[in-house]
């Protein structure tokens, strides 16, 4: 630390969802003092002794619509006021009443504001802050910090962007506080100003929808995720600081996806004027929310922008998959940074002003550090070369070379090797065996495998001795998209391809009988790899079904007959 002895943070709303993350994320730096602040003492006081050691903690009983509050942070000799509250879209008739609060106190200010109104506005501070020498920034969260810090390095070598769309899927069960889906039902249906084709217009929060598989290279991708409109501060600010941006969408992808379709009905009837609001449901939404939910602990981000690069157009992605409950600390990420940044000596400049371009990518590596918190990039104009280079992007330089050399062709080639194959001996299993072709039990059984690849489609022939069998993979679209689709005659598998330094690990995520989409639990288990063992390619594959047993496992390894 540097230049900095002590830092006081105030934190307004410091046990709700956002500021009890934001006190979590700072609680264990000792050059902190650490005000947990809100209406009840009680309650701050509580969610303190839940707190690990470090900083200095205390709580203080704080209403932001009080009186004499600007008397209240100055007695507190607070440097930094955090409002951590909302909903930003209700703040009433006197919305920055705590920002002048805390210019007259002589404080720094921050918030987690996610309307594009109230963000917008803050620059009606921007004078008086520059003469206290006091920096006013809003809207210090996901939207639009990080997607900014994300189009930055998006836009590298480019000459142009024009259009961006993104995203913010949290785990079903991340939990989302009542000031939240306050806010999001306040919009749903009303009118949102967003720019398109370089102009500002109108569209309809929650009923504007998409889909979109959020696939950082080589790591598990979370499943296609149906995303709809929000009213946050990146549709009008982003277009306002990147010259050329033409367009930007930001949505939420909330699970489980029935839930979020009968938001976005409601939206609807909000939009033909059939309801006036949905606020009334906020109290219904936050209880169902809490028990209804099902599927992975995972949520994710994704920023994907279009534009023109030296040799054409170019279409490029922003991954970030937050694993287990890492993922609902990543809204208040940003305002740990900045508090981090000032603890080594770096505070931003004086003035008022949304926090667009506060931080870089590399700031919030620092704070993503230790924690289930992945991203990557991917270059979606690159539609040509091997389907499993273009299914893994980055990824693929990762893999051990013996696995990368078997899939790095195109056209038609040939490999040939050893297998021992185990089979199960139930009816069922062998009733499977046939059906498919799978060969019989055997040791060092000879192998041949022929790749047939036309316009990106690859067709495997499989030769165990006597027994043949094939499938045809390729690239899967809509809900198997950033997947390799493999067919087996009408039974289709979509495989997410996961790759490491030690192997490349396929692992089913859906699949279909004759386009008919079945359960996971009811269809077949599959452990299949592929890695390296003394500079040679090994593969092992084990089918199994929970009412069959094991179908058959088969390893072994191939090499070119060259």
């Amino acid at each position: 630390m540097s230049g900095v002895a002590k830092l006081t943070v105030l934190i307004v709303g410091g046990y709700g969802t956002f500021g009890g993350r934001l006190a979590l994320l700072l609680a264990e730096q000792a050059q902190l003092r650490l005000i947990i602040a809100g209406r009840s003492i009680e309650r701050a006081a509580a969610f303190i002794a839940t707190l690990p050691a470090g900083a200095d903690k205390q709580p203080l009983a704080f209403d932001r619509d009080g009186a004499e509050i600007a008397a209240l942070i100055r007695a507190q000799a607070v440097d930094i006021v955090v409002d951590a509250t909302g909903p930003f879209q209700g703040y009433g008739t006197d919305p920055y009443r705590l920002v002048r609060a805390s210019l007259e106190a002589g404080a720094h200010y921050l918030d987690l504001a996610d309307s594009s109104e109230f963000v917008g506005g803050i620059v009606e501070f921007d004078q008086e802050a520059k003469r206290l020498d006091r920096f006013v920034l809003s809207g210090v969260s996901s939207f639009p910090v990080l997607t900014a810090a994300v189009l930055d390095e998006l836009s590298k070598g480019l000459s142009s962007v024009e259009h961006l769309r993104g995203g913010i899927a949290p785990s079903p069960y991340a939990g989302i506080g009542p000031n939240v889906i306050e806010a999001i039902l306040s919009y749903s249906g009303q009118a949102v100003g967003v720019v398109r084709e370089g102009k500002v217009t109108t569209a309809f929060g929650m009923t504007e929808t998409m889909r979109f598989t959020i696939a950082p290279p080589g790591r598990m991708p979370l499943r296609s995720i149906r995303f709809s409109l929000v009213d946050v501060p990146d549709l009008l600010l982003l277009p306002q600081a990147y010259t050329g941006l033409q367009s930007v969408w930001m949505g939420a992808g909330t699970r489980p996806e029935f839930l979020h379709r009968l938001l976005n009905g409601l939206g609807w009837l909000v939009r033909l004027k059939l309801l006036p609001t949905l606020t009334w449901l906020r109290a219904v939404v936050f209880e169902v929310q809490k028990y209804v939910r099902w599927g992975e602990h995972r949520g994710g981000m994704f920023v994907e922008v279009t534009g023109s690069g030296p040799d054409g157009p170019v279409r490029r992605s922003w991954h970030l998959l937050a694993e287990g409950s890492d993922g609902p600390l990543i809204p208040s990420m940003a305002v740990q940074s900045i508090v981090l940044k000032m603890l080594d000596g770096m505070q931003p400049e004086s003035g008022a002003r949304p926090a667009v371009g506060a931080l870089t990518l590399a700031d919030y590596d620092r704070v993503f550090a230790g924690r289930m918190l992945y991203w990557g990039l991917r270059d979606d104009s690159l539609i040509e070369g091997p389907l499993y280079q273009r299914c893994l992007g980055a990824a693929w330089v990762d893999l051990p070379p013996a696995v990368r050399d078997l899939h790095d062709h195109q056209g038609s080639w040939h490999v040939g090797g050893v297998a021992q194959i185990e089979t199960g001996s139930g009816l069922l299993s062998g009733l499977a065996r046939r059906f498919f072709g799978f060969p019989a039990a055997g040791s060092d059984v000879p192998v041949t495998v022929e790749f047939i690849e036309r316009h990106g489609v690859e067709t495997w022939t499989r030769r165990f001795g006597d027994a043949r069998f094939s499938s045809v993979q390729l690239m899967g679209r809509g809900l198997d998209e950033r997947l390799i689709v493999e067919k087996f005659g009408p039974v289709r598998v979509s495989l997410a391809v996961v790759a490491t330094a030690e192997r490349l690990t396929l692992v089913t995520r859906r699949w279909t009988v004759f386009g008919i989409p079945l359960p996971l639990w009811l269809g077949p288990r599959a452990d299949a790899y592929e890695f390296e063992q003394y500079e040679q390619f090994h593969f092992h594959v084990e089918l199994s079904h929970p009412l069959a047993g094991l179908i058959v496992r088969y390893t072994g390894w191939l090499k070119s007959p060259d």
